[in-house]
């Protein structure tokens, strides 16, 4: 299934400032969109999917030949803060709780005066009523904010940003989950030697093996099962539609 996401190959500079979905791809969120269609078309549709985990970057070159750089959401995060606080622009947090966005919203002006911090916290609830779209909806219109973070957690954040693309006035519109919590400072980052090395999510996992077990355990090797399966069906497929041609081919003549 990897061969229908177009992972984003370059730098985040080269993004337009135009108005763009930006999502990520990781082992965990593949594992999930598999079981769940919406948050599989919110992923395709989206105008930038970003590879979020040596994982992904690792089968990208296996099963495609394509050598692409790791970008994490927080990579996204700090780029796009950076940026906007560059043109003066408006920032939106949309998502966890007010303590949370407040601990967010005091760091953010701390690190970048230059730059207007906007905050909502839905309701915690499974699924949103009609209200609460509207809510939420409403709330980040009336700033229009140059970038705007969504983080509900995935596939609840991808799925919800696609269903109301159209009805947004926001610029980039990333889903960028755990960064709220690592910003925050209420979860905290592997170090960057463990990022540089592949190995964030093994740092992850001593920190939260109740809760992160089955994500990296299980789902990451059902995800390395599914590229290697692919890897080697691939090739016995191409050599079958060979034999195939080749045999109609001689019937013909």
């Amino acid at each position: 299934m990897l061969h229908q996401f177009e992972l984003f190959n370059g730098s985040l500079e080269e993004i337009s400032s135009s108005k763009q979905l930006i999502t990520t791809l990781n082992a965990h969120s593949f594992n999930t969109l598999k079981k769940d269609a919406a948050f599989h078309e919110a992923l395709q549709a989206s105008n930038i999917l970003l590879p979020d985990g040596i994982s992904v970057v690792l089968a990208a070159h296996l099963l495609q030949g394509k050598k692409i750089k790791k970008i994490a959401g927080d990579d996204l995060f700090r780029y796009e803060m950076q940026r906007t606080q560059s043109i003066g622009g408006k920032c939106f947090f949309l998502g966890s709780s007010e303590t949370t966005l407040n601990l967010i919203k005091e760091r953010a002006q701390k690190e970048f005066p230059g730059l207007q911090v906007y905050c909502y916290s839905p309701p915690y609830k499974p699924q949103f009523t009609e209200e609460d779209n509207l809510a939420m909806i409403d709330a980040v219109n009336k700033v229009e904010p140059d970038v705007l973070f969504v983080g509900m957690t995935a596939p609840k954040q991808e799925k919800w940003a696609f269903a109301h693309y159209e009805q947004l006035k926001a610029g980039h519109i990333c889903c960028i989950g755990a960064v709220f919590d690592f910003y925050a400072g209420t979860v905290q980052r592997a170090p960057a030697w463990m990022i540089s090395v592949g190995m964030e999510w093994f740092y992850r996992l001593i920190r939260e093996p109740r809760r992160m077990w089955r994500r990296y355990l299980i789902g990451n090797t059902l995800f390395v099962s599914e590229i290697l399966k692919e890897k080697f069906r691939t090739p016995v497929k191409s050599r079958l539609s060979t034999l195939q041609s080749e045999t109609v081919k001689t019937e013909q003549d």
